[in-house]
């Protein structure tokens, strides 16, 4: 496989200012004459991830089970934008401002919020925390949602290997962490289960601490762009909204794009549909949606909570039936393999 330097991009400094958006909610109708349900509601925060609400991908996973939360169970919701480049000490304060204005469940979401939500977490301990996408142990209020991302991959891999003309695919990853390793590895293990000699292209956006990796979708389609120049014509991203860029160059370049966390063909335009394969996705919504909806009825626990392909939490879409029927029934094979324990799927390139 081909491995390129990684594309680097200078951090920006500083945290900005808080912005928030509250989602719309029944129980917030009104203003503030909401009424008694507004009143004694339960009251529910999320902080978004680097890119924020309308990557299209993670951070809008996220919203979705916010909202259905807000509108199935009367809860009251607001959620947080990050700023770019913003230092620990912003996710740190905006957590802490949540729990400091009385919200009962504080989300974060994203692995970079780890450390702060550790820190702010054991300061108010009658406030409920949870996480995407970072295992925390030993906090009784705080609830880690994670899920077997490589799981999925290796399904998008196994298509990718399955739908190429030139044998040879692509992967695109924001920010080079243990996280995004793991969209690696499981995309890889799949395109050469299908396909032993495939050649795969792997190229990162940025390098921690820069987390701008999953924000800039010029350099996104810029990098993609590189990949299909140099041959392939399938590229798997996972990297929030800088994946834009990659579904941009897809359309204008005519190869096939596979999205990632949310179904990319859904949210994708009109032009953009018959370019986008299928998608990786991981149900954040549904797991911050029964998070709340445990904590509306006084049942959330703290403790890991895992979701993989077996109990659903992990899939591949099918929204784009025309492309992805013909090798349906491979793929469904080689995912019910993977459920069996037939085929171990790598966690690490």
């Amino acid at each position: 496989m081909k491995r390129s330097n990684a594309v680097r991009f200078a951090a920006v400094a500083a945290a900005g200012v808080l912005a928030l958006t509250a989602c719309d909610s029944a129980a917030e109708e009104g203003g503030d004459g909401g009424g008694e349900e507004s009143a004694s509601a339960l009251q529910v925060g999320l902080a978004y991830d680097v890119g924020g609400r309308g990557d299209r991908s993670f951070n809008d996973s996220a919203y979705r089970g916010l909202s259905q939360a807000a509108e199935e169970l009367g809860v009251e919701t607001t959620d947080f934008e990050p700023s770019d480049g913003e230092a620990d000490s912003a996710k740190e304060q905006r957590l802490a401002t949540m729990a400091e204005e009385g919200f009962d469940v504080v989300i974060a979401v994203g692995f970079a919020y780890a450390e702060p939500l550790q820190t702010v977490a054991a300061e108010y301990p009658d406030v409920h925390f949870a996480i995407v996408d970072s295992e925390i142990e030993g906090m009784d209020n705080v609830t880690s949602l994670v899920f077997a991302e490589e799981q999925a991959s290796f399904l998008a891999g196994a298509a990718a290997a399955l739908t190429t003309e030139e044998d040879h695919v692509g992967f695109i990853g924001g920010v080079e962490t243990p996280l995004i390793h793991k969209f690696e590895a499981g995309y890889v293990a799949g395109a050469e289960h299908v396909n032993e000699d495939v050649d795969v292209e792997i190229d990162y956006l940025s390098q921690p601490p820069d987390m701008s990796g999953f924000s800039d979708p010029a350099k996104g389609r810029e990098l993609a762009q590189a990949q299909y120049d140099r041959g392939a014509d399938v590229i798997y991203h996972a990297a929030g909204a800088s994946g834009n860029g990659v579904l941009e160059a897809a359309v204008t370049n005519d190869f096939t794009f596979i999205g990632v966390d949310s179904d990319q063909y859904e949210n994708a335009e009109e032009n953009q549909k018959p370019h986008v394969l299928t998608s990786a996705i991981k149900q954040v919504d549904v797991a911050v949606f029964e998070l709340i909806k445990a904590a509306s009825e006084g049942g959330v626990e703290g403790g890991i909570q895992r979701f993989d392909l077996a109990d659903g939490g992990v899939d591949y879409t099918q929204s784009n039936e025309e492309a992805i029927s013909p090798i349906q029934d491979e793929l469904e094979e080689i995912k019910q393999q993977i459920i069996d324990g037939e085929i171990e799927v790598p966690t690490k390139p």
